[in-house]
């Protein structure tokens, strides 16, 4: 069984966000990079939960963007990836990434593929789906269980009011939220080994994105809290319809 997993690299949760040029690009200096949690925790390792019950399977990581993706790859690796693409590009817009990853998973037909729900930067959920039609495979998204047996894929995945269940046969997309597996982390003997593993820089397919970024922007500042006497209702009316506009 061949298993591709796709990684994305984020800034991590602590990292101050600013723009520059103005305001049209992300200002990445002193910023940490980290491999997308929910590619990490739940894609990744999920693959490699499969794998050690099926030790003939292999997972293949891929990403796509520049030379700076090749340490969080090399992470990934740590925890169990066998080897890796690395697309040599830099674009921001989901269908292009999905194009991308679609003509390299085209070429070793696999019977698997893991994305995490969603970057932690975009929040965009699109590339599994993207992914999906553009190889004409079946596709189920923010999966909380996987379980496989044989070519018989079974999937629990959240839905208003409760959980749904879908039975697919390989090959398939999934994309993997909270719940589908249990957190790791490297042991000494995987980041030995992930210095080794092969990782293939490959140039990027010919397609035309469809979205570019425009400008960036912060979110407001928070204001201060305004205490308003309880006695004194006109004052709260004026500042829920004046400041807050919510009534």
């Amino acid at each position: 069984m061949k298993i591709l997993v796709c990684i994305s690299k984020t800034p991590d949760t602590t990292s101050k966000i600013a723009f520059k040029n103005g305001n049209t690009q992300f200002e990445d200096a002193g910023v940490q990079w980290i491999i997308n949690p929910y590619d990490e925790w739940y894609a990744l390792i999920r693959a490699i939960e499969l794998k050690e019950k099926n030790p003939t399977a292999t997972i293949h990581l891929i990403s796509v963007g520049g030379a700076d993706v090749d340490p969080i790859l090399r992470k990934a690796f740590a925890l169990g990836g066998d080897e890796g693409y690395r697309v040599d590009t830099d674009n921001s817009d989901s269908y292009y990434i999905a194009s991308q990853i679609a003509a390299i998973a085209t070429q070793n037909q696999y019977d698997l593929i893991f994305t995490g729900k969603e970057t932690i930067d975009y929040n965009g959920s699109s590339i599994g789906g993207t992914l999906a039609e553009l190889l004409n495979l079946p596709f189920i998204s923010l999966a909380t269980k996987f379980e496989l047996e044989g070519q018989t894929a079974t999937v629990t995945r959240e839905i208003d009011g409760g959980e749904e269940v879908a039975t697919v046969q390989l090959p398939l997309v999934v994309s993997c939220a909270k719940g589908v597996a249990e957190q790791r982390i490297p042991n000494m003997r995987g980041i030995m080994a992930a210095r080794t593993k092969p990782l293939k820089v490959v140039a990027p397919v010919a397609v035309e994105a469809l979205t570019s970024v425009v400008n960036y922007e912060l979110r407001p500042t928070k204001t201060g809290v305004k205490m308003v006497a309880a006695d004194n209702v006109a004052e709260l009316v004026r500042l829920l319809h004046e400041e807050a506009k919510v009534i």
